[in-house]
């Protein structure tokens, strides 16, 4: 049948194609394997690191090839039959009807057409099924070139450079015969740096070294005959190498500077240099803010913060320390704050960009902001950076700094009106997206109607009560309609120069005359403020100008001009009255010096006899008999005078407070009949007249007492001795 003969035709190329690409992913397995076996056969295991790199690179080639293997071995004869499809066109995409048995004839036409075709594609006698293999045989060679290079060029182990030969100098060594005298024939110097360095171990070319400090020194010496070797730092006392196989060993840790010798069988070798690299603390530079920035009314309250922290071996931590003053006077609040840092760069260049905002740390209006940056490196070093300050410009009050002087301010605060202005202004341009364009309008003319009523507010201050006189161009603002000069004439009510007679009297006295009665001079400003003032009304007008044109943002900018104008305003309206000081006289130290003589003071002796009148004698006599007969249970007729006595000092403050205690005079009227008749006293009775009487005694007032000093032995002995004297 066609279907048996097209699938074992599809079989066919199945197993072909499996062989292909396994064949191709074992080439790319073998480049990666002979590049590991030749790293690790070059440096063997005195590089661990490119040991491991090798161990590494071989196990991943083994696992990949582990993994290919299974992958293609999974491949499905519909999976071959798509691959077919793709790279053969004749096959007309039908090659999945040869893995179905056919419904009608017109299929089984077709997979016959199909099986002539696979036959004369791939015929019974091929036995190989090719795939490009272009990328895989490149990287091949390019392996093989590089394991050759590995191998057999002449290349010094990683990580090490061959050092040149040392040789010491004995400048004091007696000529003697070279098959008698001990020298040396090879030395090394092995410098390990500190871990802090984050540097490895190198060998030195010059016994002259120059090493960080804390670092660790090792000399290794070889010598052709057995001697003695010690080592002196500073002329201090010598230190002996240590002996090992046949070589000499010495190490020690430095920390300072000096000068060392090596010292074969007594002979000093000449002074050799030993220079500490010391470890330098981190750099900050700080390009932005400056030190001082001050944030004025309407710009963002943001600080950009560019900073560069260096260090020679690398920074380890880096922060910002923030303090936040809010408040003034005695009521100022600090709150610190530790602030992450946006770090980028390297560990020994960190670059600092962020933007601070001054309103997530919860600053308004006249708070301060302190700051400074701190950076450890990898050791001792420690760097903190000058303290910036940054200010938010306060809106209501002006700081001025005069010494030694209080000030009073005399006029209300007329300029604080402005502030709304401006916070409905934000407001609008704000919402500006949320709302519909009639209402934008709307709210932006009657801001602009505010902005109206609070120019000619202060425009009576300069004895402007009318738009006439206000703002520039005569009461319209700039750029508004109907800006251009009104037409007059003579005798229209204008007084104006060129129908005036320049030679009368009036007009040659005029600049020299000082007019009270012109809304322009009336007015209790001097002509600086004024001029402030009337610059502020400007900027008024101009604000007004563009809020009524629908423009509040670009009403912002004038409407802070016009209230920082008006604060400068206030702020020169202040008067100052300098402190007053008391001058004390000058001692008469001959006078007022104590001189230490004791003959003069005497002790106290003074007594004050305090008579104290108590109250209610009567009262507390029978309380006290009352606790008497609570533990007896006995008493005796004449007890009855002193419940008579006590009965009438409770009457007596029951007549004074309204009848209070009615019921407890008559339980002591009933007590007083029984102890006289000699009958068992009623306990509700006696209940009732203690609390009574309790009632009745004022609450304890405190009264002297004799103080009794304790004084130790050694205190009283000194009293005697003074006594004495």
């Amino acid at each position: 049948m066609a279907s048996a003969e097209s699938i074992y035709i599809l079989q066919h190329i199945r197993r072909q194609y499996v062989q292909a690409k396994l064949w191709l992913y074992a080439l790319q397995t073998l480049a990666v394997i002979l590049l590991g076996v030749a790293i690790l056969w070059r440096w063997k295991m005195e590089a661990p690191i490119l040991a491991a790199t090798a161990i590494a690179i071989l196990a991943s080639a083994i696992v990949y090839f582990i993994l290919r293997w299974r992958s293609v071995s999974k491949t499905s004869l519909h999976q071959v039959a798509r691959h077919l499809n793709r790279q053969y066109p004749q096959l007309q995409d039908s090659t999945e009807l040869l893995l179905h048995a056919p419904d009608n004839l017109l299929q089984k036409l077709q997979q016959q057409r199909l099986t002539i075709t696979l036959n004369e594609l791939h015929p019974e006698q091929q036995k190989t099924f090719s795939l490009r293999g272009t990328a895989t045989y490149t990287f091949l060679g390019l392996a093989l070139l590089l394991s050759v290079g590995i191998l057999y060029l002449p290349a010094a182990p990683l990580g090490s450079v061959a050092p040149k030969s040392i040789e010491l100098e004995f400048p004091d060594a007696l000529v003697a015969a070279a098959d008698t005298a001990a020298k040396i024939e090879k030395i090394e110097i092995t410098i390990t740096p500190p871990g802090y360095t984050g540097k490895a171990t190198y060998r030195a070319e010059s016994p002259n070294l120059r090493v960080e400090e804390g670092a660790t020194v090792t000399w290794q010496i070889r010598t052709n005959k057995p001697a003695q070797l010690q080592f002196g730092l500073n002329e201090q006392q010598p230190a002996s190498f240590k002996t090992q196989n046949g070589n000499y060993t010495f190490s020690r840790r430095f920390s300072e500077s000096g000068l060392y010798t090596i010292n074969l069988n007594g002979q000093k070798s000449a002074f050799y240099t030993l220079e500490i690299i010391p470890d330098e603390a981190p750099v900050i530079q700080i390009s932005k803010p400056n030190e001082y920035t001050e944030i004025r009314l309407g710009e963002p309250q943001r600080v950009r913060l560019q900073a560069q922290l260096t260090d020679d071996y690398g920074i380890r931590e880096a922060s910002m320390i923030a303090t936040v003053a809010k408040g003034s006077g005695e009521a100022v609040k600090f709150r610190e704050e530790k602030i992450k840092l946006n770090l980028s760069g390297s560990s020994r260049n960190y670059t600092i960009n962020q933007t601070l905002n001054l309103q997530k740390l919860g600053m308004g209006y006249g708070d301060e902001l302190y700051f400074y940056l701190q950076a450890w490196d990898r050791h001792r070093g420690y760097t903190r950076s000058e303290t910036y300050f940054v200010q938010i410009e306060d809106t209501v009050i002006v700081e001025a700094s005069f010494d030694m002087t209080a000030g009073v301010n005399p006029v209300p605060e007329y300029f604080r009106s402005q502030r709304q202005i401006i916070i409905d202004t934000e407001k609008l341009i704000k919402e500006q997206k949320n709302i519909s364009r009639a209402v934008f309008e709307e709210r932006s003319n009657n801001i602009g109607v505010d902005q109206k009523l609070l120019r000619l507010r202060y425009g009576k201050f300069l004895g402007e009560e009318f738009e006439s006189g206000i703002g520039p161009g005569g009461g319209i603002p700039e750029g508004a309609e109907g800006h251009e000069e009104a037409e007059h004439f003579e005798g229209d009510g204008h007084d104006h120069p060129e129908f005036a007679d320049q030679n009368s009297p009036e007009a040659l006295l005029d600049p020299y005359l000082h007019k009270h009665d012109q809304e322009g001079e009336a007015t209790l400003f001097e002509p600086a403020v004024k001029a402030k003032l009337k610059g502020a009304l400007a900027q008024m007008w101009e604000a007004e100008l563009r809020l009524r044109t629908h423009k509040p943002k670009e009403a912002l900018p004038y409407e802070y001009k016009a209230l920082r104008m008006l604060k400068d305003v206030q702020q020169s309206q202040r008067a100052y009255v300098a402190k007053t000081g008391f001058e004390a006289p000058p001692l008469k130290e001959p006078e007022l010096r104590l001189s230490g003589e004791l003959d003069k003071i005497t002790p106290l002796n003074e007594q004050k006899n305090i008579d104290e009148k108590q109250e209610l004698p009567h009262t507390r006599a029978a309380l006290n008999w009352l606790a008497k007969y609570k533990q007896t249970h006995k008493y005796k007729p004449a007890d009855a005078q002193v419940l008579e006595q006590a009965g009438q000092e409770l009457a007596e403050h029951a007549l004074s407070n309204s009848g209070k205690n009615l019921k407890a005079l008559q339980d002591v009227q009933q007590l007083i009949t029984e102890v006289k008749a000699g009958k068992e006293l009623c306990a509700s009775c006696l209940a009732g007249a203690e609390q009574a009487w309790t009632e009745l005694l004022p609450s304890v007032k405190q009264t002297p007492q004799p103080k009794q000093a304790v004084r130790s032995k050694l205190a009283q002995e000194y009293m005697e001795r003074l006594r004495e004297r």
